[in-house]
C-alpha cells in the first residue's frame, strides 16, 4: 500500500518502477515475442543425435541475448552497490536556496544511492584500499539532482584535462593487466611524484577513510563548490555533506586484505543485509555555506578541488536526513544502468568555477551514452524522474517514449509553440547571472598552488593510532613499487607534508633520509578530521560467539539478549556446521565453521564458559587463530569462567596480568574483558557491549 500523506514523495519512485517489474511467479515460459514453449532444454535437431538446425528461432533468440547481455562497465566507480530510500528536510531552506526538495520538511523525497570503489573492475573486491563513490539521486517534483560525491571531500586533481592521465595511472598497468583494484604499483605513485596537487587527496587515501567498515559507516561529500541560489536570487556557495548516524569507523590494512579472501563481497553483503533486517542506514544532510563576498577571505581557493573547507572553520549547518530502506529487486536494471551525472540540476542550485566539476559536467553525460548505447538512457525506468518530461528529443537507439503528431521542433504554429519555454517564476531553470572578464588560457590560478598546507593538517589532526596506519599503508603500497627512483621520490615528497612522515616512508621501503625541506608552518589541527572523534555505538555491529559442546547456556543467551538489545547481531561459530549442545541439553543451531567464518567479518568475539567446550577449543587450532586474529586486529574479545583458560593460551594473555581467578564484577584490559564465577551475566554483557561500541583498541597495537 501506498502512502495516503500527499506530503509523502517517498514512494513515488516505487510506484513508477513497478510498471516496469515482471513476476514471472507460475507463469509459463515464453520466448520474448511472448510465443509459450514446450521445451527449453534440448535445441532443435534433425534426429536425437543429429546436427542442430537453422531454424531453431528459439535457441537463436536464447544465445544470442545471452551473447549481448553485458555492457561496457564504467571507466571508473565500476563495482558499485545501490539501494533505494528517501530524504526528509529538518529544516525550510528558502532562506538560502529555492530548491524544491529542501522548501518543506514535510516533503519526503524519493532517493537511490550508489556506494562504489573507483579504480578496481566489476569483479574487484570490495574492501581495496581505494576512494568509494557516494552518488545520491533525488527524485524531486522539479527533476532529477544528482549529488555525484565521494567518501573523500577532496581529489587527486585540480583540472579535469589530468583525468585520463590520473585513471591511466591507476588503473591496471596496460601491458600485463595488473594489480587489480590497488595503488600498489609504479605507473600511480610515478603519477604522484610527478604531480604534487595529489599530496592531500593521496594522504587520504593512505588513511583508513580508504578502507571503511561498511557503506554504512561512512561520509559522503559533494567535494566541488556549488552555490545556492534563494527565490530572490542571492547565492551563496555551498558544499554537501552526508554524515553516518553510525558513525565514521574503518578496517585496518591487513584486515581489508584478509576479507578480500575471504569475503569479496563484505560491503555489499553488508549494506544488503542490513536492510533486509530493518536496520536501514540514515545519514544525516549538511551544508557548509559561505557569502559570496567571502570568496577570498580564506588561507586556500575555495574553488580548488584538492582543498576542504575545515568544519572548524565553516561550521557543517545539519539540514536533513536520508534513510535507505530498501534493496533493489535487479541489480542489473537499477544499480548497474542508474545513470549519475552533475549536470542534473536543479532551480536553486547552480555550479561555480571549480576546472574539475566544470570537465565532469561534461564527462558524465558523454560515458552514460557510450555505456548504456545511446542519448535514451535516461527513459530507463530507474534513471525516470517523477516530473513529467516534455521536450522535442527524439529517436535515437532504445528510444521508449512515443510522441504522437508530426511537430518536433520550436519554434512552432502547428502545436501552438508546445511544449513551450517557462518563465523563472513558472519553475524554469535559470542560470545564475555573473559578469566575468579573463584572458583565454591555458593556466591555472596562483592560489592553487599550495598542494602541501591541507595535507599536513590531516596529517596533524590525525590520532596516534590513525598516524600509524598511514605510515602502514604508504609502507605497503608504495613499498609495492619495483622502481626504486619512484620509491625515493615519495619519501622525498610526503616529507614536505611532515618531516617525520617522510622520514618514517624511507625507512619502511628502504630509501635514503629525505633531505630537510621547508615545510609550511600549520600550527592548527581539525578535530572532525579524526575518525576518533565519531559517533561510538554497538548498533548493527556483528559478534562471533564461538561454541562447542558443553557451553554455558545462561552465560550465552544473556549476552544474546544484551546483543539484540544494543541493537548488536551475533553469529556462532564452532569446529563443524550443525548443533551445539548447551550444559542444559539444550541444542543451538551453528551459523559458521571456522572454514565459512573468519575473525576480520566480525567485530568482536565472545567466548561462554563450560569445561567440556572449552577443552575442545584448546585442541581446535582454528580457535586460537580465530582469537588471534580478532586481537591482532584490536577488536574487543570476551570471555567467562573456564573460557578466560582458552585467552590465556593466546596472545591475550599479556592483557590477563593481574586477573584473579574469582572476579564477580567485569575485569576490563584494553578490550579484553572477561568474569569468573558470577551467576549474574548482566553487568559483564553491558561491559562488553561498551567495549564493543568503541570500534577498536588501538593502545593494544602499540
Amino acid at each position: 500500500m501506498f502512502s495516503q500523506d500527499p506530503n509523502d514523495k517517498s514512494l513515488k519512485k516505487t510506484e513508477q518502477l513497478k510498471a516496469y517489474t515482471v513476476n514471472d511467479l507460475s507463469q509459463p515460459l515464453t520466448t520474448d515475442s511472448g510465443l509459450k514453449l514446450t521445451n527449453t532444454d534440448d535445441s532443435l535437431k534433425l534426429g536425437e543425435r543429429g546436427p542442430a538446425l537453422l531454424e531453431d528461432f528459439h535457441f537463436r533468440e536464447k544465445i544470442t541475448h545471452f551473447d549481448h547481455e553485458r555492457i561496457p562497465e564504467r571507466a571508473v566507480h565500476a563495482r558499485g552497490f545501490g539501494a533505494h530510500g528517501y530524504f526528509e528536510l529538518y529544516e525550510s531552506m528558502a532562506e538560502y536556496t529555492k530548491a524544491s526538495f529542501l522548501q518543506d520538511p514535510r516533503v519526503k523525497t524519493p532517493v537511490f544511492v550508489r556506494f562504489s570503489t573507483v579504480a578496481g573492475s566489476r569483479g574487484s573486491a570490495d574492501t581495496a584500499r581505494d576512494v568509494r563513490g557516494f552518488a545520491t539521486k533525488f527524485y524531486t517534483e522539479s527533476g532529477n539532482y544528482d549529488i555525484v560525491g565521494n567518501n573523500i571531500p577532496v581529489f587527486f586533481i585540480q583540472d579535469a584535462i589530468k583525468f585520463p592521465d590520473l585513471i591511466h595511472a591507476v588503473k591496471a598497468e596496460p601491458h600485463n593487466e595488473t594489480p587489480q583494484a590497488s595503488t600498489a604499483h609504479d605507473t600511480f605513485w610515478d603519477f604522484v611524484i610527478n604531480a604534487p596537487e595529489t599530496a592531500h587527496m593521496v594522504m587520504w587515501v593512505m588513511s583508513d577513510r580508504a578502507i571503511p567498515r561498511s557503506y554504512r559507516m561512512m561520509e559522503g561529500f559533494g567535494i566541488h563548490t556549488f552555490r545556492f541560489i534563494n527565490a530572490q536570487g542571492k547565492a551563496r556557495f555551498v558544499k554537501f555533506h552526508w554524515k553516518p548516524l553510525l558513525g565514521v569507523h574503518s578496517l585496518v590494512r591487513d584486515e581489508a586484505q584478509k576479507i578480500a579472501g575471504k569475503d569479496p563481497d563484505f560491503h555489499r553483503h553488508d549494506l544488503w543485509d542490513a536492510i533486509e533486517q530493518g536496520n536501514y542506514p540514515e545519514y544525516e544532510f549538511g551544508v557548509q555555506m559561505i557569502e559570496e563576498n567571502q570568496e577570498f577571505d580564506f588561507p586556500f581557493d575555495v574553488l580548488d578541488p584538492t582543498k576542504l573547507w575545515p568544519e572548524e572553520l565553516i561550521p557543517v549547518k545539519i539540514i536533513g536526513k536520508m534513510t535507505l530502506n530498501r534493496n533493489v529487486d535487479n541489480f542489473f536494471a537499477e544499480t548497474e544502468q542508474v545513470a549519475f551525472c552533475p549536470a542534473n540540476i536543479i532551480p536553486g542550485i547552480d555550479f561555480s568555477n571549480d576546472p574539475l566539476l566544470q570537465g565532469r559536467l561534461f564527462s558524465y553525460e558523454d560515458t552514460q551514452i557510450s555505456r548504456l548505447g545511446g542519448p535514451n538512457f535516461r527513459e530507463i525506468p530507474i534513471n525516470r524522474p517523477i516530473a513529467p518530461v516534455h521536450n522535442n528529443q527524439r529517436d535515437g537507439m532504445h528510444r521508449m517514449t512515443i510522441h504522437p503528431g508530426p511537430v518536433s521542433y520550436f519554434p512552432n504554429s502547428l502545436a501552438q509553440n508546445s511544449p513551450a519555454p517557462v518563465s523563472e517564476a513558472d519553475g524554469g531553470y535559470a542560470h545564475y547571472a555573473r559578469r566575468i572578464e579573463g584572458y583565454k588560457v591555458r593556466a591555472r590560478s596562483q592560489s592553487f598552488r599550495d598542494h602541501y598546507s591541507q595535507a599536513t593538517l590531516f596529517w596533524q589532526s590525525l590520532a596516534q593510532a590513525e598516524q600509524e596506519h598511514v605510515i602502514d599503508a604508504f609502507h605497503f603500497e608504495a613499498g609495492s613499487v619495483k622502481n626504486r627512483h619512484i620509491k625515493q621520490a615519495v619519501a622525498d615528497m610526503f616529507a614536505h607534508v611532515a618531516p617525520e612522515l617522510g622520514e618514517q616512508i624511507a625507512l619502511r621501503i628502504g630509501v635514503q633520509r629525505p633531505r630537510p625541506v621547508q615545510v609550511n608552518e600549520v600550527t592548527t589541527i581539525a578535530p572532525s578530521l579524526s575518525q576518533e572523534n565519531t559517533i561510538k555505538t554497538a548498533k548493527t555491529r556483528k559478534v562471533a560467539v564461538l561454541i562447542e559442546n558443553g557451553f554455558c547456556p545462561l552465560a550465552m543467551q544473556t549476552m544474546l539478549n544484551e546483543l539484540k538489545a544494543a541493537g548488536a547481531a551475533a553469529e556462532t561459530v564452532g569446529s563443524r556446521l550443525g548443533t551445539a549442545t548447551a550444559l542444559d541439553g539444550q541444542q543451538i543451531e551453528l551459523n559458521k565453521d571456522f572454514t565459512t567464518a573468519d575473525a576480520v567479518l566480525y567485530d568482536a568475539l565472545f567466548i561462554p564458559g563450560g569445561v567440556d567446550q572449552v577443552n575442545a577449543l584448546k585442541k581446535n587450532s582454528d580457535a586460537r587463530n580465530f582469537i588471534n586474529q580478532a586481537l591482532r586486529h584490536a577488536k574487543t574479545v570476551g570471555a567467562t569462567d573456564e573460557a578466560i583458560e582458552l585467552l590465556r593460551m593466546t596472545d591475550a594473555s599479556e592483557f590477563l596480568e593481574g586477573a584473579s581467578d574469582t572476579m564477580t564484577t567485569p575485569w576490563v584490559n584494553q578490550g579484553v574483558v572477561v568474569a569468573q564465577g558470577t551467576k549474574d551475566f548482566q553487568p559483564f554483557s553491558w561491559e562488553f557491549i561498551h567495549q564493543l561500541a568503541t570500534h577498536r583498541h588501538w593502545a593494544r597495537r602499540h
